[in-house]
């Protein structure tokens, strides 16, 4: 049996300026909004996961989601990425010169924490190959 995992809430206080981030400054794609007059939420997907966010139904504090963790090929190029586009990025740590152990880290404006891991292995073999994605062909950042 496959158990996998597809979506994480982030807890936030203010839906558009989330969006706002996760989509236009971390590059993640808007799968979907969705506004009744019950709910408001937004599902974002990273480029290249089949993890997804889920803004505006957690049921936690906004900030309070700590230890989310996103894997990139290179955490020099993903930082710099990042830093271009606006994100308060922490510095590059090399904790263990083997693949994985390079990471840094950002906050959301809510505060809630990530960590970005370098595997390089990821460059060669991602985890869905590119032609399997929703889009291919389009231009992929």
């Amino acid at each position: 049996m496959d158990w996998a995992l597809e979506v994480v809430q982030v807890p936030v206080s203010d839906l558009d300026r989330a969006v706002s981030f996760y989509r236009d400054q971390l590059g993640f794609v808007l799968d979907h909004r969705t506004t009744t007059d019950q709910m408001d939420f937004a599902q974002l997907t990273p480029p290249g996961s089949g993890c997804s966010i889920v803004l505006g139904m957690a049921q936690m504090a906004p900030g309070s989601l700590h230890g989310l963790q996103l894997v990139v090929p290179d955490a020099r190029a993903a930082r710099q990425q990042l830093v271009e586009r606006g994100v308060d990025a922490g510095d590059v740590t090399v904790i263990d010169p083997r693949d994985g152990g390079t990471l840094f880290g950002f906050s959301d404006p809510d505060g809630n924490s990530w960590t970005v891991q370098e595997m390089k292995v990821r460059a060669g073999r991602p985890l869905i190959p590119l032609e399997a994605r929703i889009g291919y062909g389009a231009d992929q950042d």
